[in-house]
């Protein structure tokens, strides 16, 4: 699920969440996803209120005034079809509890100014109308300006954006491979949505996310994001694209998921080796759509050139055996 909520100095905010939980598998209808992120009271209480408490404390010291609102969007686990959203097929992710949130507030400069409540990483300030995203340097606060860039390409906002100001805090562990990268994408879009005063639907704002994220980089399907903006409590989601929908999957009651982080740091837009499988996919479907006869420059994924062609998915992987060594192929070949 997703939500916002509102700050003062004279009350406690209501905070944007994009929200949601795991646990217990029964497959529902296909969801419909065309509603807004739901807006939330501030808690009064528990694990939320402290981090909450701690951002707004960190925000008050660097802007002198209280965030208007927090965003939350949370991580994710696939529980079953890796590296194939961007192939163009079904996911099966669920989100976790661990998130990135946002505390903002509105400013009249102009600028976009943001702060992380970790002193690790550096602050960072620049136009919010003009500004550039360096994706030699994938550090944290360009994947926030890859969310505000797809809010201001897409969002369909009239005139220049205002000004915010942002405090960022997350309790994903970083380069883990639990998408804390698109969760803070996520984050970055809800943000500026809501200070707009926009109502774009979940579906809307996973798929402007999935592409705006590309302006780090990194070349991925969409997963990420989908999930973070569509997670409903007790469920997994099969994820479908082209278009967008989904199915909940109640999990067993009681079922327990244990996901152990090896330590090994995986950051998508770092190194090549995520978007070099992308481009071998691509490159994949192209040579087949050419040796069926097809105008091969029209297709970019397995998924859409299984369609075209009518064929089962025991059909279609022995079209790829047929046509491809399990070898790595050389960059001459």
């Amino acid at each position: 699920t997703n939500t916002a909520v509102a700050a003062s100095h004279d009350a406690m905010p209501e905070v944007l969440i994009c929200t949601s939980w795991l646990s217990g598998a029964t497959f529902g209808e296909p969801d419909m996803n065309n509603n807004c992120p739901p807006v939330k009271k501030f808690p009064k209480e528990g694990k939320q209120y402290q981090r909450l408490l701690s951002l707004s404390e960190k925000f008050f010291r660097e802007f002198s005034c209280s965030p208007q609102f927090y965003v939350r969007a949370p991580g994710r686990v696939n529980l079953i079809g890796e590296h194939v959203d961007y192939c163009g097929y079904a996911v099966f992710p669920m989100a976790v509890e661990q998130d990135i949130i946002i505390a903002v507030a509105t400013n009249t400069s102009g600028s976009l100014n943001m702060h992380n409540i970790d002193v690790g990483y550096p602050e960072f300030s620049c136009d919010i109308n003009d500004f550039e995203i360096n994706k030699n340097q994938p550090t944290w606060y360009n994947y926030v300006l890859c969310g505000v860039r797809g809010l201001r390409d897409e969002g369909g906002i009239e005139g220049p954006l205002v000004g915010l100001d942002m405090v960022v805090g997350g309790n994903i562990p970083p380069s883990s491979g639990l998408s804390s990268s698109s969760a803070l994408v996520c984050a970055a879009s809800l943000a500026v949505s809501h200070a707009h005063g926009l109502s774009l639907t979940k579906d809307r704002l996973a798929e402007i996310c999935a592409r705006c994220e590309r302006h780090i980089g990194t070349q991925g399907g969409g997963m990420d994001q989908a999930i973070s903006f569509l997670a409903i409590k007790d469920t997994a989601k099969v994820i479908e694209f082209n278009p967008l929908q989904s199915v909940s999957v109640t999990l067993p009651p009681g079922a327990t998921f244990v996901v152990a982080n090896s330590l090994a740091p995986m950051n998508k837009a770092a190194n090549s080796s995520f978007n070099c499988r992308v481009m071998e996919c691509r490159l994949a479907t192209q040579i087949m759509a050419k040796n069926a006869g097809l105008a091969w420059k029209e297709y970019s994924t397995l998924g859409q050139l299984q369609k075209i062609l009518g064929m089962s998915l025991p059909q279609m992987i022995r079209l790829v055996s047929d046509t491809f060594e399990p070898r790595p192929y050389n960059n001459l070949e």
